[in-house]
């Protein structure tokens, strides 16, 4: 099996360091949405010079590099365990090279492993098995933990907020969460929510739905319709960039369903930073294509 070490390097070199063209084109459009003068528009092209140093450097765009959550599209006959070893070992060269911040702290005894590394489950890494004539392909998402702290899950019927267990009850426990995030969330942001479920697979889709591109929309019409109106409403709550207020506060809304008991009723949001570090690696033969 062909060690992929160095390539899987150069993936989290990108992730760290380089925006997506899809996520900075959307930043410099929102740009163009605030008044000339105002905080709002200052953060953002505060922002965008940032994005620009990050690149031209090989620096993270971000003093917290994030947990980073990989999902691997394994050809049939692949290790998953020989895979999971390169990546593990590129992490360890990554904070070493400083592409990452040493993140992995021992929450028992508060202790950093200083590498990026932390037993079974940091980094988070996610294993599917595809033809063995399929490409590997690995993306990588680098998920920020002061946005990670302003994710929120709901029971419903959540009679405080009035949401009943439809879409409508949907769209208000969403509102709610981007309400009480303000700018802690690192504004604007983009939503990953993941309706039904259980507790635990359901944040777990909530993330996994945002490593699709922006603009994409569900291919169910009525979460279609539901991704815009959220993201145009959480738009008009006054938020704006790092909560200065303005008209940015979200940038896309990525919405998926899941089969759930008939006890339980979850809507589970996760909430991504204005740094929306997703990058991917396909690998095919001898060639390794980067996006």
């Amino acid at each position: 099996m062909r060690d992929l070490t160095n390539e899987i390097l150069e993936l989290i070199r990108r992730t760290s360091s380089s925006l997506p063209p899809d996520v900075e084109k959307k930043l410099r459009e929102s740009v163009e949405r605030e008044t000339p003068g105002s905080a709002a528009r200052g953060a953002l092209e505060t922002i965008l010079k940032n994005v620009e140093l990050s690149r031209a450097q090989s620096t993270p765009i971000c003093q917290d590099t994030g947990t980073p959550i990989f999902y691997v599209h394994y050809p049939e006959g692949w290790s998953t365990r020989k895979l999971k070893e390169q990546i593990r070992a590129a992490m360890v060269e990554a904070t070493k090279k400083s592409y990452m911040r040493p993140n992995a702290v021992d929450s028992i005894y508060d202790k950093n492993s200083g590498n990026n590394l932390g037993g079974e489950d940091f980094p988070s890494v996610h294993f599917e098995e595809v033809d063995a004539d399929e490409p590997l392909v690995i993306e990588l998402m680098l998920k920020g933990g002061g946005c990670e702290n302003v994710g929120a899950q709901y029971s419903l019927p959540d009679n405080r907020l009035g949401a009943g267990r439809d879409l409508a009850g949907v769209r208000k426990v969403v509102l709610d969460a981007v309400q009480k995030a303000q700018g802690q969330g690192c504004a604007p942001g983009v939503l990953g929510v993941s309706i039904g479920g259980d507790r635990g697979s359901a944040y777990i889709k909530s993330k996994e739905v945002l490593f699709s591109e922006m603009g994409t929309r569900n291919t169910d019409p009525k979460l279609a319709e539901l991704e815009e109106r959220l993201t145009h409403e959480a738009n008009t709550l006054g938020i704006g960039p790092m909560g200065f207020g303005g008209q940015t506060t979200v940038l896309d809304t990525k919405i998926t369903g899941m089969h759930r008991l008939p006890a339980s009723y979850f809507v589970s949001v996760s909430y991504m930073c204005w740094a929306y570090r997703r990058r991917k690696m396909t690998v095919t033969g001898v060639d390794v294509v980067y996006e």
